[in-house]
């Protein structure tokens, strides 16, 4: 559930989902969840912000026995960050995607690549989705309603005058079928030989290997906003001033680990002030923010680089250099704008909590949002760790990083300085 400052987002492994009706079995939470994971990752979804979420939000709710309570309003509110008394009449967010949900995946599960896999379908008139076996889709789908079958047809029909096309080639050039018969058995076994192959794991999936490897619940832990001790200045929009978590950022950053989130594995986001050290005890953790997140600041104090607070300018030094070197804010027009931004990326195992860590922390937000797009984006992912030893990934490793700040936006990431150990 999603919520403000003692509030979490928790998704966890049940067993027991949505009570079947008579004579009909659910699928394993497992499957349902693998494939959902397949769903966000098409392209049907994942150029949408929106989608994704509904359709995670709504699945994982049933899978939890909680089909029952999936209101319009209830859905508004806990997945798109809505008051609790907004007008659902003025602000149609959740019907609206949910009817955009559903023609994608009919979309989705039109193709043949996808005829095998388990189907997600979110009915008509409901936000309750149902899972079933593959079986009967097709049969199911030929009593889809009007607006439905429209997406159905086309291929068909297409199917359909292929198939004349192909028939009439062929009775005329026997050679032709056969031709294509040997072509698609080479190109068959060509493309089965590729699959079978094993992959080597992307520098990206293997920096959040100690994250996705495990089964134990994932811990995001978010600082809280505070003015700026080196400028009077509001707090980052990402946040609310009166210190609470905004929803809808939540939201973001949960959609964004959705690919990191591990196998049938759960996760929460919890405001640091409410964080307790025995909630980091139990598993994973990833720090988010630095000044404003006084754990980060208590897992970075032995770290080559830190933050530290000197005559109220914060600052991120290297602890191991002769001289110190540090890093801070760069300001233009006597102060009144931000041009430069520093974070740390940090990737440990964590002695005080006995746990692996991953820390991403700027001076201010936009240092902070830098971080994010550097641990998110493989191009820039490579470019740090071409720095790095080749066994980077059995060590610990810390970077710091500068953006570039136009206009309150951060630009891309720049690593300037690596330590590992």
């Amino acid at each position: 559930m999603l919520c403000s400052q003692a509030a979490l987002i928790m998704l966890t492994p049940q067993q027991s989902g949505p009570a079947p009706s008579a004579g009909e079995s659910l699928p394993p939470a497992a499957m349902v969840r693998d494939q959902l994971r397949r769903l966000l990752a098409h392209p049907l979804f994942t150029n949408s912000k929106r989608y994704p979420v509904l359709l995670a939000y709504v699945v994982e709710q049933s899978l939890q026995g909680n089909a029952g309570e999936l209101k319009e309003r209830t859905i508004g509110v806990e997945a798109f960050g809505r008051e609790p008394a907004y007008d659902v009449n003025l602000d149609p967010v959740v019907r609206m995607t949910a009817a955009e949900v559903r023609k994608r995946l009919i979309q989705y599960y039109y193709a043949p690549e996808h005829a095998g896999q388990l189907v997600i379908e979110l009915p008509l008139g409901s936000y309750a989705p149902t899972f079933r076996d593959p079986e009967n889709h097709r049969a199911d789908a030929a009593s889809a309603p009007a607006e439905e079958t429209q997406v159905l047809a086309a291929p068909a029909a297409l199917a359909d005058a292929n198939r004349n096309t192909r028939t009439g080639a062929w009775t005329q050039r026997p050679w032709l079928g056969v031709s294509l018969a040997v072509l698609a058995a080479l190109l068959l076994g060509f493309g089965a030989g590729r699959i079978h192959m094993p992959r080597k794991p992307s520098n990206l999936e293997r920096f959040w290997r100690p994250i996705t490897a495990t089964s134990d619940r994932v811990t995001y832990c978010l600082g809280e906003p505070t003015d700026s001790v080196d400028r009077v200045r509001p707090a980052s929009g990402t946040l609310s001033p009166s210190g609470s978590l905004n929803v809808s950022d939540v939201i973001t950053l949960a959609r964004s680990i959705v690919p990191i989130v591990p196998r049938d594995g759960a996760f929460r986001v919890i405001a640091a002030p409410v964080t307790e050290y025995t909630q980091l005890r139990e598993g994973p953790i990833v720090l988010i923010g630095a000044f404003d997140n006084q754990w980060t600041m208590r897992l970075t104090q032995d770290l080559p680089f830190g933050f530290r607070l000197d005559n109220n300018q914060r600052q991120i030094v290297d602890r191991h250099s002769s001289p110190e070197r540090f890093w801070t804010l760069q300001w233009q027009d006597s102060g009144a704008k931000l041009v430069a931004d520093y974070a740390i990326v940090a990737r440990i195992h964590d002695a005080t909590t006995g746990q692996p860590v991953i820390i991403l922390g700027g001076i201010l937000a936009e240092g902070t949002e830098a971080a994010g797009e550097l641990v998110s984006n493989a191009t820039f992912m490579d470019a740090m760790l071409a720095q790095a030893p080749g066994n980077w990934d059995q060590l610990n490793l810390e970077a710091v990083l500068e953006t570039r700040v136009i206009d309150g936006h951060p630009g891309p990431p720049k690593v300037v300085a690596l330590r590992t150990w």
